[in-house]
C-alpha cells in the first residue's frame, strides 16, 4: 500500500498525510510540483519528526512518476464512481490525492485503475484532503490487514 501526493498544494495537508504515513509505515510518492517550498516551516510543523521516518520519493513530474509506477492507481475524487467503502483494496494499491485546489486532470483520471467517492450529506463539495486520505487509507489497511504490528501484540 502506498500514498501518492498530486502536486499539493498546502503544506500542512502533505505534514499531516507524512505524519499518517509513518505512523502505519505506508510509503509515500510527491508528484511535484508542490504549491509550496519542500523545507517550509508549515510541513514541518504539521508533520513534526515524523517526517524524518516516512519513506519519501519525490517525482518530478506526472511522467516521472509514471515511469516508476507502483502497483494499481487508486485515485479519490469527488467525481468517483464507487464508494471507497465498496470498494475491494489490493495490497499494492497506491492511493492517489490530487491538489486541493484543482484535484487532478483528465489525464490523471484516465490513468487510473479506480475512483473512488467518499459518500458525504447533501450540499457538501469535499473533504479536507488529509481527512479523506486518512479514511480511504485506514479503509485500505483494514481490508488488506495491513495495519503495522503493535509492539508486544500479535495482531
Amino acid at each position: 500500500m502506498r500514498l501518492a501526493l498530486f502536486q499539493p498544494d498546502i503544506p500542512q495537508n502533505t505534514g499531516t498525510l507524512l505524519r499518517l504515513a509513518a505512523c502505519t509505515a505506508v510509503p509515500v510518492d510527491i508528484i511535484e510540483p508542490c504549491g509550496f517550498v519542500w523545507d517550509d516551516r508549515r510541513l514541518r510543523r504539521a508533520g513534526l519528526d515524523y517526517i524524518a521516518s516516512t519513506l519519501v520519493t519525490r517525482h518530478t513530474s506526472w511522467q516521472r512518476y509514471r515511469e516508476n509506477g507502483h502497483g494499481r492507481l487508486v485515485l479519490l475524487t469527488t467525481h468517483g464512481d464507487t464508494r471507497y467503502c465498496h470498494f475491494t483494496f489490493e495490497p499494492g494499491d497506491t492511493l492517489l490525492l490530487g491538489r486541493e485546489s484543482a484535484g487532478v486532470p483528465d489525464e490523471v483520471h484516465a490513468a487510473a485503475a479506480a475512483r473512488l467517492v467518499i459518500p458525504m450529506a447533501a450540499g457538501q463539495r469535499s473533504l479536507n484532503v488529509a481527512v479523506a486520505g486518512a479514511m480511504v487509507l485506514g479503509e485500505a489497511l483494514r481490508q488488506t490487514d495491513n495495519f503495522p504490528r503493535m509492539q508486544g501484540q500479535d495482531g
